[in-house]
């Protein structure tokens, strides 16, 4: 749905003006809540504006080769992936060979995307891939207790240097690509390029909105994300 046009909306300020009350807050607190609610409102309207320029882009390149992968069912090739769907969004997991274990943050994201996975499925396909053999994946899977995330290897192709920017030789890359199938074509729509190059000071390179649930809620606490937390595999009792 497009978005509406900014001069039909009502100004932020105007819809800002909540009329909540907290048990023992502060004329001086309600002001400056009323003035985030207003920053807020202008936030979602800016998200909104971001999702449907990313929408219209012009058609993306197409894809070279019908990639080949490993699924937990056996081979498969990008194609297929889509399914019933025209639509497949792709996440490289940092999950490489060289690697003793997963990232901790592709962990802590695939475990909140697998909680989500059966209703993304019902608009789109989504492919996990990291150029892990198969059958490590899958036994992290089994280890996490995740159920729903469908899982690729792409140890067997270039899929990962061409749409992650990654040099085997030298680690992996987490990131998103989009994929969409018209008349038996598939081309590439959208990638995230927000890596550390774009990164403000002080700040850890990410995407925006922010696709991490954690850091999301995170985000609306005193404390915030802090400078020095990052998520672990296992904690302690």
């Amino acid at each position: 749905m497009p978005s509406a046009n900014p001069q039909q909306l009502i100004p932020a300020e105007q819809l800002a003006q909540s009329p909540r009350r907290f048990p023992g807050e502060s004329p001086q607190y309600r002001t400056a809540r009323n003035a985030l609610l207003a920053e807020e409102i202008e936030l979602r309207r800016h998200i909104e504006r971001v999702a449907e320029l990313r929408r219209a882009l012009p058609p993306g390149g197409e894809v070279p080769q019908d990639y080949r992968f490993e699924s937990e069912s056996g081979p498969v090739t990008l194609s297929h992936m889509f399914g019933e769907h025209d639509t497949l969004v792709t996440y490289n997991w940092m999950f490489g060979p060289q690697r003793q274990r997963s990232c901790p943050m592709c962990t802590s994201f695939l475990a909140s995307l697998d909680g989500e996975m059966p209703d993304i499925l019902q608009r789109v396909a989504f492919a996990v891939i990291a150029r892990s053999p198969i059958e490590r994946l899958a036994a992290f899977k089994k280890e996490r207790g995740w159920r729903f995330l469908r899982l690729y290897s792409s140890g067997g192709n270039t899929f990962n240097r061409d749409y992650a920017g990654e040099d085997p030789e030298h680690g992996d890359n987490a990131g998103f690509n989009v994929f969409v199938r018209s008349s038996g074509v598939v081309r590439h729509t959208w990638g995230d390029e927000m890596g550390p190059e774009t990164a403000d000071p002080g700040q850890d390179p990410r995407g925006a909105p922010d696709a991490m649930p954690l850091w999301t809620v995170l985000d609306m606490t005193p404390g915030g994300r802090g400078t020095d937390w990052y998520p672990r595999l296992e904690y302690g009792a």
